[in-house]
């Protein structure tokens, strides 16, 4: 009770919060809410700070700030879609990605310390001020003890509480809103609520980070321009997480970017490959491609850093989506259609031919156009329609890669107008899918098909045991009148040799 009763409160305060900052309904978009909304934010603009930001975004990212960092993670999404909120509106919360306020190195040199038992003077030679900070932790340059040059990431103190209590008051915000809208059930926010919580519960142990980084760099070998830092082992802990320092312009600063002449229509080319290819190909990509997480050499190379959260598809997941995709880019609409239902995103009972349609109706409009000519904020729009008209629910399993999506396709429409995701998105697509269906992958297809068969025999001695003390039992308690039982028995055990059989069977098909 004392829980929910917290939960409550914070949920009030963040609501308090985002209208002391003019947040929830800002004055700038009056003219765009329905008229409830309209009364409500002008008497939320009652309460509110009088020198607060001009610019609306920068406001929200006070007040995500002030919440915490689970909203921080939210804002962070938002700020790579200026298309959908406005580039003013993304400029102000961009402050999210990488200038948040530090903490101090009187703390950031005690974790150090207290996570190795020695002074920061025994690890480094050099540590400087922090260069970059976010919502769960903040990074430093420093030099180590042979001369290499580093970046040393650090957790901020207490944010484990304070992630802990955000995600109990997201779990009562989903359920609230399950019980007063319905309609919100097809959305699955506990799920999906459950799914965030995951992720954010991993970022808080920098050495699954790190494990995270390694396995990623193994997987960016299928992409065409896309680096990992190499993690110093020996200078990681649970809450310091060090990395080879890259000297390149981060993704933040464009006009830098721009200014060192890189090609961004290559770079955005490379980075929609680089998450294709790792996800499709490798089964794994960084769920977490906001342009602070990304940054970009003189010489057009692509390095990413910050892998606390790190997304995984299973192999038959990967081949949905690559059907889907692969369809889309075809114009094979019907194919990309039954995907959806093959794999269960849309309920049997719906027309496939019908859904075909509507992919047809979202998908022809902007076919082939380049960023600048597609109005993405409409076709979000149109999708959400059309998942609400199939009682299409939010696939848990697939909400990083969903996420990372709209925040990859976010990033490239940042860097250029003249960003073509179906022709940089084909090679990735086409490879995987030549793969699959070609010798490659139908030796893996009959290597799954053997060990299913071995998993089925291994569990067979286990069925005849059960069977045959199943057996004695009966005989056991056998009577006149019961006698017919043995030719139950006789029929069990026909019926569990038929079957362990077929299952055999199945298995290798």
């Amino acid at each position: 009770m004392f829980g929910t009763i917290s939960n409550v409160f914070r949920l009030t305060r963040a609501a308090w919060t985002l209208a002391r900052h003019d947040a929830i309904f800002p004055a700038e978009y009056q003219s765009a809410f329905p008229a409830p909304a309209r009364v409500l934010g002008k008497f939320a603009r009652l309460i509110a700070i009088r020198d607060r930001a001009k610019n609306p975004g920068e406001r929200l990212a006070h007040a995500l700030e002030k919440l915490g960092p689970s909203y921080v993670k939210f804002g962070q999404v938002l700020a790579t879609r200026a298309d959908v909120i406005g580039a003013e509106f993304a400029r102000g919360l961009s402050r999210l990605q990488d200038k948040m306020e530090p903490f101090g190195m009187a703390q950031a040199r005690a974790t150090i310390e207290a996570e190795f038992g020695q002074p920061v003077e025994a690890l480094f030679s050099e540590f400087g001020e922090p260069v970059a900070a976010a919502s769960i932790a903040q990074v430093h340059k420093a030099k180590t003890l042979d001369g290499r040059d580093v970046a040393v990431k650090i957790l901020r103190p207490d944010v484990a509480e304070r992630i802990k209590r955000d995600i109990a008051a997201m779990r009562l915000g989903s359920k609230l809103a399950e019980g007063l809208f319905p309609a919100s059930k097809r959305m699955e926010p506990r799920a999906f609520v459950e799914t965030v919580a995951r992720s954010l519960v991993l970022e808080l142990d920098l050495r699954l980070e790190a494990a995270s980084a390694n396995e990623l760099s193994e997987a960016a070998v299928a992409a065409q321009n896309f680096f990992i830092p190499e993690v110093v082992w020996p200078l990681t802990a649970k809450k310091v997480l060090t990395t080879q320092w890259i000297d390149a312009i981060p993704m933040t600063d464009l006009d830098a970017v721009r200014a060192a002449g890189v090609d961004t229509v290559k770079l955005a080319g490379d980075l929609t490959d680089a998450f294709l290819s790792t996800a499709l190909e490798q089964g794994v990509f960084h769920a977490d491609l906001h342009a602070g997480n990304l940054f970009v050499t003189k010489e057009g190379l692509l390095w990413a850093v910050d892998f606390g959260i790190i997304g995984r598809l299973g192999r038959g997941e990967r081949r949905y989506l690559a059907r889907i995709l692969h369809g889309f880019l075809t114009r094979d609409y019907d194919g990309a259609a039954q995907a959806h239902f093959d794999a269960g995103y849309v309920p049997e009972h719906h027309s496939r031919a019908d859904f075909a349609s509507a992919l047809r109706a979202v998908a022809e409009p902007i076919f082939g156009k380049s960023a600048g000519e597609t109005p993405m904020s409409r076709v979000l729009m149109q999708l959400f329609e059309i998942t609400d008209l199939y009682d299409m629910h939010l696939q848990p399993q697939l909400v990083l890669l969903q996420k990372t999506m709209v925040q990859a396709e976010g990033v490239c429409r940042l860097l250029t107008d003249d960003h073509n995701m179906w022709q940089a998105s084909g090679p990735a697509v086409e490879r995987f899918m030549r793969r699959e269906l070609g010798p490659q992958g139908r030796i893996e297809d009959l290597s799954e098909a053997f060990d299913r068969a071995k998993s089925a025999i291994k569990r067979l001695p286990d069925a005849l045991d059960e069977l045959t003390e199943t057996a004695r039992v009966m005989r056991e308690r056998e009577t006149p009148d019961t006698s017919g039982s043995r030719w139950l028995i006789a029929g069990l055990g026909v019926i569990a040799g038929a079957s362990a059989a077929i299952a055999v069977l199945l298995a290798v098909m």
